[in-house]
């Protein structure tokens, strides 16, 4: 009889497949993060630093309020409220006078206002004639 007991081998975990593993999953995992965040960004627009002003009284400002109105401001005394869509703003537009056309034509989108409705803004100017087109900011401060 033999009493002796059977040597037994030593187990060993590979280290190097482990490692292998471990940097997939870290790096799957980094890869979906990012994408879940992008749809959580948050924006708070429009800020902006200030850039130039325009002459007053020769320019257009429009107004695309949030309810999806609008207001035109020649300069003049008198403001027009338009509400009733496109088609009240393009006959407003097309009773200025043909020098406005050069005129800077500021769109002064509220923050709540669909991106829809600045596009067809834009859109409709463009149809129209105006070229000098930007929008209006509410000044960043610089300790945001």
């Amino acid at each position: 009889m033999e009493f002796r007991r059977k040597r037994r081998r030593s187990v060993e975990i590979g280290l190097i497949p482990m490692i292998d593993v471990l940097l997939v999953l870290l790096f799957f995992f980094m890869v979906a993060t990012t994408f879940r965040h992008q749809a959580d960004i948050k924006l708070d627009l429009p800020k902006a630093s200030v850039g130039e002003q325009a002459v007053a009284g020769q320019q257009i400002n429009l107004f695309v309020l949030a309810e999806g109105g609008y207001r035109l401001d020649t300069g003049e005394a008198s403001a027009e409220h338009l509400s009733s869509g496109l088609e009240s703003l393009k006959s407003a537009l097309q009773t200025l006078p043909a020098e406005s056309k050069q005129w800077p034509f500021i769109i002064n989108a509220d923050g709540k206002a669909s991106h829809q409705a600045v596009i067809s803004v834009l859109d409709l100017a463009n149809q129209l004639g105006f070229y000098h087109f930007s929008f209006a900011v509410d000044a960043a401060s610089k300790h945001e």
